[in-house]
């Protein structure tokens, strides 16, 4: 078995990393971060217009390029490499695979191509604990006519205040469901939270008696699948992350004189980048498992492709979410005082390591949610 990016995956990264680069040295990372939208809206552009990042995971009949989940994950990983904060992961995958998992309906039709182009969707599901339930979540709907209204909060919303479309998921009786809101509606309000990660941007939505149109009801199952997906691709964000971790220390380490040698040289030092090693590689072969699981059946509706793919999206972020973290922190420690110092990056990805750690389930929640009977 040869596990491994086939060569057209290779070149996608590689597309992808070259674009960034470039865009780089007109927009730094810190730049993109301070404007008003939260990332270099340049740079997202010609990632959907040049490589169709937003694309690759929808079918063709809805506008899509018809790849599958996992060359988004590609994608994914090459961003958080480089910390790139675009709206991939909020717009491309979460609501886009909210929409896909709604069926074949008119919002669906509407959308997903406009997702597809480039177009940001945020999805509002979050409850005011900032957990993304499979039950439903903190809003309520209520039938008004042949409308709906929704009442309730939503938290993490990502690009909720800079979306052009809004998502939200919430409860009719009960039960879970998925409406469309437009932005300009009455009684909603997008306020942007302070987040501990400054490349991403999360927002908490207000809805008061805000109309609403109806999406998909008894979204319950499909929002399993959907917190599993986007469990996935955070994976591939702290793949990239914690890889750019052992990659940049490594170089320092090989550059650093201490007693007229490179301290990498040292064996206790060398130790310590080996476990880096392996905690990146095991990390990356739990990430592709459940990547590649996702792309074969993120849209099946059988419950045993369900609960395979939830468990394999427990496995993936309970160890890849503890592996960044453990990465980010000994690149703090094996780069000295420098590391904590604000002009260099290492804080950047200890702050993303830990907040998505916390993003779609913690490791103890997707532990338990694998040991449960």
């Amino acid at each position: 078995m040869h596990f491994a990016l086939s060569e057209e995956q290779r070149e996608l990264a590689a597309a992808v990393h070259g674009l960034v680069a470039r865009r780089a040295g007109a927009l730094g990372l810190r730049a993109a971060i301070a404007s008003d939208a939260g990332y270099d809206v340049e740079l997202w552009t010609a990632l959907c217009q040049q490589i169709g990042a937003a694309s690759l995971a929808i079918p063709e009949e809805y506008g899509g390029a018809g790849f599958s989940l996992f060359e988004t994950h590609v994608v994914l990983e090459e961003l958080g490499t480089s910390l790139t904060p675009s709206p991939l992961l909020g717009s491309g995958v979460l609501a886009a695979q909210a929409l896909l998992a709604s069926g074949d309906n008119p919002t669906a039709h509407e959308l997903l191509p406009l997702i597809a182009e480039g177009e940001v969707v945020a999805l509002a599901w979050a409850d005011t604990t900032g957990r993304h339930r499979t039950d439903g979540s903190d809003v309520v709907a209520t039938a008004s006519g042949d409308d709906w209204m929704l009442t309730g909060v939503a938290t993490l919303v990502l690009e909720g205040t800079d979306a052009q479309r809004l998502l939200v998921v919430g409860t009719i009786t009960g039960a879970a469901a998925l409406f469309e809101v437009r932005p300009d509606a009455p009684g909603l309000t997008g306020t942007a939270t302070p987040a501990v990660d400054q490349t991403l941007r999360p927002a908490r939505v207000d809805l008061d008696e805000t109309p609403a149109t109806l999406v998909a009801a008894d979204f319950r199952p499909a929002l399993e699948r959907v917190h599993a997906i986007a469990a996935i691709a955070s994976t591939a964000l702290q793949v990239g992350g914690a890889q750019a971790c052992l990659d940049r220390t490594v170089a320092y380490l090989k550059e650093r004189d201490q007693f007229e040698r490179p301290i990498g040289s040292f064996q206790a030092l060398k130790h310590r980048a080996a476990d880096m090693l392996v905690q990146v590689e095991t990390a990356r072969s739990m990430s592709w498992a459940a990547g590649f699981a996702a792309a074969q059946g993120a849209a099946a509706d059988s419950g045993d492709t369900t609960a395979e793919l939830v468990r394999q999206a427990a496995m993936a972020k309970s160890w890849c979410g503890e592996a960044f973290e453990a990465v980010a922190a000994e690149m703090i420690q094996l780069h000295g005082g420098i590391a904590i110092t604000w002009e260099h990056d290492a804080h950047l990805y200890f702050k993303r390591a830990h907040a998505l750690g916390q993003l779609f389930g913690t490791a103890h929640e997707h532990r338990a949610a694998v040991l449960a009977p």
